[in-house]
């Protein structure tokens, strides 16, 4: 973990970027074919997480050779960085925790997963993996102890599973985050965390698609089934962020504090 990635040819990335955050696409095509067709409209693609689909008809082989193709277009358009969710894992360490195997297998240029540190102008993007146990987990902590140590004006982390006790990981009956999320947001600070993995947060009452804790805001763009998937659109120049899905367009400032929201 924690490899450097260099970005080769001339720098592309200004204050002026802008980020398309998706999560949880579970292997829906038709959502895949979108964020293809949009992606050279952004700076940045991010994926938080859960491109597979366990439950799905297709095995997971043949899943992970159809999304290897479209994160090669995706790339092929923008900066893509993906980071594993809990329907991700395609084999075991020897400790009988899941890893996403097939996503180390897919880094390439353009394309930045689990374990990767990507310099953006000034800006730190550190990708996190999934972890299925304490092995995993120590492992990350490791990797974003390590990252602290890098000189950065802003730090991102891709994390898929959201922290706890937040909107951001309401079901509509509990919470349902990362407690040790929770803990190492306490400790680093960081000031973006973009996640998923709590589909239906951004669509109930007493959850949201945003949240601040202390400095760092924090990101779920939530789960649909249609075409089009629910996304996120983070503007670094006007410093504002606007959430899209059925129910419509929600915008914050990210330079004011969160307001209330309404339904």
């Amino acid at each position: 973990m924690g490899r450097a990635v260099s970005i080769p040819g001339p720098l592309r990335y200004t204050h002026r970027m802008r980020i398309l955050v998706v999560a949880d696409l579970h292997y829906s095509l038709k959502q895949f074919d979108w964020v293809t067709s949009v992606a050279g409209g952004y700076d940045l693609v991010v994926v938080a997480g859960d491109l597979l689909d366990l439950a799905g008809h297709a095995d997971l082989d043949t899943q992970i050779v159809v999304v290897l193709k479209y994160l090669d277009r995706i790339r092929s358009q923008a900066p893509l960085i993906v980071s594993s969710g809990n329907h991700d894992g395609d084999a075991k360490n020897a400790e009988d925790e899941y890893i996403a195997g097939w996503l180390q297998r897919a880094r390439r240029e353009n394309l930045h997963v689990d374990g990767d540190s990507l310099m953006l102008s000034e800006d730190l993007f550190t990708v996190c993996p999934w972890w299925d146990g304490p092995v995993t987990r120590e492992a990350m902590r490791a990797f974003i102890d390590a990252e602290r140590e890098k000189p950065r004006k802003r730090w991102f982390w891709l994390h898929h599973a959201p922290p706890d006790q937040s909107p951001v990981s309401w079901t509509g009956k509990k919470h349902y985050g990362d407690a040790h999320l929770n803990e190492i947001i306490a400790t680093h600070r960081p000031h973006f965390i973009f996640s998923g993995h709590v589909h239906n947060s951004p669509f109930q009452k007493e959850g949201s698609w945003i949240d601040r804790i202390a400095e760092t805001w924090v990101f779920n763009p939530g789960h649909e089934t249609s075409a089009l998937p629910s996304y996120i659109v983070v503007d670094l120049e006007a410093m504002r962020a606007t959430w899209v899905s059925s129910m419509g367009t929600e915008v914050v400032d990210l330079t004011a504090p969160l307001a209330a929201r309404s339904m």
